[in-house]
């Protein structure tokens, strides 16, 4: 199996659910409706919905039955690239080979705009097609938005700027800061789209710890490509470790995370190849 052409397929779905779904760029008001669409497309990766829907074909579902959780995974993702890249926060000016959305707009629109998305994302969730059970709803509901709070993302992403800004920081408090911003909504795509394909406790366990691996090595491979010397981003594991370092941290990670959904056999190969994919990125 193809990673990219699976992610590709699977984009193609989402893409067209939520642009039918999302307000039209010149619906009232249009600046705000216009700064929401502004970075969901042209699409990054879609890595974290690609996850979600693999995650329900592990368990033996349809990878239909996970567009709810894949909706709202990649809302809650852009939003937080929409603030991240603020000047209070990151201070870019350029996202995805496009100006960022404080830049194409203004700062106070971009603001607002991601508080509208991180929104949409949890109506999504609720009206997305997808299980009618409501009980998966909430349970898939619950994960998301306990990866999008102050114990994860948000948290997470606090410590990021506080080490950015000179606090120091050890191996040990990188990787915390990497399963908390990054790791955290990775690893809720996975359980919650499993979560809405009827999951059983185990599988969900095991689901669960395959997310947080691959969460954090995906993070290293993005720290690696970026900055494959670690000498100018301070928290990162790269600059903590050096490059090998983090490389064989996150090989170890995925190691972890294939032993997690061995026992899924071969319904999970899609999850398997996303995982390598995220990983192997910077080779």
């Amino acid at each position: 199996m193809d990673a990219v052409a699976y992610l590709a397929e699977r984009t193609r779905e989402l893409d067209a659910w939520l642009d039918g779904w999302l307000p039209d760029a010149d619906e009232p008001p249009a600046e705000l409706h216009g700064a929401m669409r502004h970075l969901l497309w042209p699409a990054g990766k879609r890595l974290r919905p690609g996850l979600a829907f693999a995650a329900a074909e592990a368990v033996g579902a349809p990878p239909q039955r996970a567009l709810p959780a894949a909706a709202a995974v990649e809302l809650i993702h852009t939003y937080s690239l929409v603030h991240d890249d603020l000047p209070c926060m990151d201070d870019d000016d350029e996202r995805r080979g496009r100006p960022t959305v404080h830049v194409a707009y203004d700062e106070a629109t971009a603001v607002l705009a991601g508080d509208a998305l991180l929104a949409a994302a949890f109506a999504a969730l609720a009206e997305a097609p997808g299980p009618a059970d409501p009980r998966l709803r909430v349970a898939a509901l619950g994960e998301i938005a306990r990866a999008a709070g102050s114990r994860h993302l948000v948290g997470g992403q606090v410590d990021d700027l506080a080490v950015q800004r000179g606090r120091a920081a050890g191996a040990a408090e990188i990787e915390s800061i990497h399963r908390r911003k990054t790791g955290a909504l990775i690893t809720a795509a996975v359980v919650s789209g499993a979560a809405l394909a009827g999951a059983d406790g185990q599988a969900l366990d095991r689901l669960r710890r395959f997310g947080e691996c691959v969460g954090v090595a995906f993070q290293i491979a993005d720290d690696r490509l970026d900055d494959p010397g670690g000498a100018t981003e301070a928290s990162s594991l790269v600059g903590a470790l050096g490059g090998d370092g983090a490389r064989e941290r996150a090989e170890a990670l995925l190691e972890t995370a294939l032993e997690a959904v061995e026992p899924f056999g071969a319904q999970a190969a899609a999850v398997r190849e996303l995982a390598r994919f995220a990983v192997w990125r910077d080779r």
